[in-house]
């Protein structure tokens, strides 16, 4: 009977195990970086390869940092809310071409409208290594001193926008 009851026990904690993972999001991927300084990179920007960019161009503001590529459909799901993001005002909006052509860049960029103040362009995939991209889309909140205060894995959502990226951007505005 005992031989039984031990087989039993370990399935039962397992499928306990499985049942509480099944209820996990994700996208709440707990990231190293959030709560750190912001991986140092320096590129050239997309519509200006002579013009570079790096983090510490932006030190002293908070913004985004949205990992995109025109070859990306969720990229596209999330685009207008990027948009209408940058419209706002609220928060400058620093975009990451990452593991992409050049030119497809700037055409997707001309086809469904250009929410950045600026895109790198990050043809190899270095810059995405050192921030731990899982697969893009993905954006970062980096705060006043360059620190990751979020990180958004996938698109953007209307609900990750209202419920944890403005709500991020206004506590660290303050």
């Amino acid at each position: 009977m005992n031989r039984f009851l031990i087989p039993l026990a370990i399935f039962l904690v397992l499928v306990g195990f499985l049942a509480v993972g099944l209820t996990l999001d994700p996208r709440e991927v707990p990231s190293p970086l959030v709560g750190k300084p912001a991986p140092a990179f320096d590129v050239p920007q997309l519509a200006a390869p002579d013009k570079r960019f790096a983090p510490k161009d932006m030190l002293g503001k908070v913004w985004l940092l949205n990992v995109w590529a025109s070859w990306c459909v969720s990229c596209r799901q999330e685009h207008p809310l990027l948009v209408e993001l940058a419209r706002s005002g609220l928060v400058p909006v620093v975009g990451l071409d990452y593991k992409d052509q050049r030119e497809d860049g700037l055409r997707w960029l001309r086809q469904h409208g250009d929410p950045y103040l600026l895109s790198g362009f990050d043809a190899d995939g270095r810059v995405g290594i050192d921030y731990g991209v899982y697969g893009v889309p993905e954006t970062y909140v980096i705060d006043k001193a360059g620190v990751i205060r979020y990180k958004q894995i996938g698109p953007v959502t209307p609900e990750a926008l209202e419920k944890k990226i403005l709500p991020k951007v206004k506590e660290l505005l303050q």
